[in-house]
């Protein structure tokens, strides 16, 4: 069965995130407030091809404890390479493939992939059609248009005649990168182009969603069938709950040790190989998430900032309970 046919709407899913969303953020998001539908980090199909397993260092790595939904975001510009990495991705365990044409990094649009492909509709076309032949539901990520948010209409229309299962619009142009706020506004009427021209296609709203209950406020107005959810989780990793509560430092810090206890974990006993090791330094992305708000928080954080070991984290943890 489609994955996308088994959620009840609205649904919600955690955005794929460069360098966050690998398997162990994927479970302590899981474990705070679970989502509906978790994405892999996106990953290069050329890169991978060409360097094997060497090239994506773990980040399609799926955990023997991940029961939930999981979709692997891949992209590139060589149907080719799409439709070898989307067989992979299947015999891996993902239960679906989506195909990243949104990102705006520099490194993404310069081999022709991510927001490029919107400048590119007929390699679109093909990109889509050889991620198929994997046997996975297929769907797409990607934005308003490249300049202008005027490109919508065109581009999406293209996007939706391809026969998707699901399509989520970042309401940005990859020129407005994040600089300005989402354009929630236009979601109706690409609702109805959706409505008109592939119904079947699931229709999913992101940037600048703050939590469930902001989520499940635009989707009264909008009609769509569901929401991802982002940066949100930085400002609150309990950003899914279904009923909004108030969380004490002890949890905040109980999840952090959760999260050194799976990093660790993933270095050590499930790792594939030894390219799946990721630096402690990797880890402190993530302290923001949970050292704030409360009384002694910025120093907490300083000094895990200035921390180079596991344990010595775990250390500034243990000194700082209430």
């Amino acid at each position: 069965m489609n994955v996308w046919q088994k959620f009840e709407q609205p649904f919600f899913i955690l955005a794929p995130m460069e360098a966050v969303t690998d398997h162990v953020f994927r479970r302590v998001v899981n474990e705070a407030a679970a989502p509906d539908v978790f994405f892999s980090e996106f990953t290069n199909a050329t890169g991978w091809v060409h360097a094997g397993e060497k090239a994506v260092a773990g980040r399609l790595t799926i955990h023997p404890d991940e029961k939930y939904p999981l979709i692997a975001q891949i992209w590139c510009s060589e149907p080719d390479d799409i439709e070898k990495l989307a067989i992979y991705c299947k015999n891996l365990g993902y239960q679906g493939i989506d195909l990243n044409m949104g990102c705006p990094a520099k490194t993404a649009v310069k081999n022709s992939g991510g927001s490029a492909m919107i400048r590119q509709p007929e390699l679109a076309a093909k990109i889509i059609q050889s991620a198929k032949k994997a046997g996975l539901p297929v769907s797409v990520k990607t934005r308003l248009g490249y300049t202008n948010i005027q490109e919508w209409k065109g581009w999406l229309t293209h996007i939706l005649q391809q026969d998707i299962s699901a399509l989520t619009i970042h309401l940005r142009t990859k020129k407005e990168m994040s600089k300005v706020p989402a354009h929630w506004e236009l979601m109706p009427n690409i609702r109805k182009l959706r409505d008109e021209i592939s119904p079947h296609t699931l229709l999913i709203g992101n940037g600048d969603v703050k939590d469930r209950a902001h989520g499940e406020a635009l989707i009264k107005q909008t009609g769509i069938d569901g929401i991802m959810i982002g940066r949100g989780v930085f400002s609150n990793i309990f950003a899914f709950e279904e009923v909004p509560a108030a969380h004490s430092k002890q949890e905040l810090i109980a999840l952090l040790h959760f999260h050194l206890n799976l990093f660790e974990e993933s270095n050590t006993k499930y790792q594939i190989s030894d390219i799946s090791v990721k630096p402690y330094q990797t880890l402190k992305r993530f302290f923001k998430i949970y050292i704030r708000d409360f009384p002694g928080s910025h120093d907490i954080r300083n000094l895990l900032m200035e921390s180079s070991t596991i344990d010595e984290a775990r250390v500034i943890l243990d000194n700082n309970k209430i």
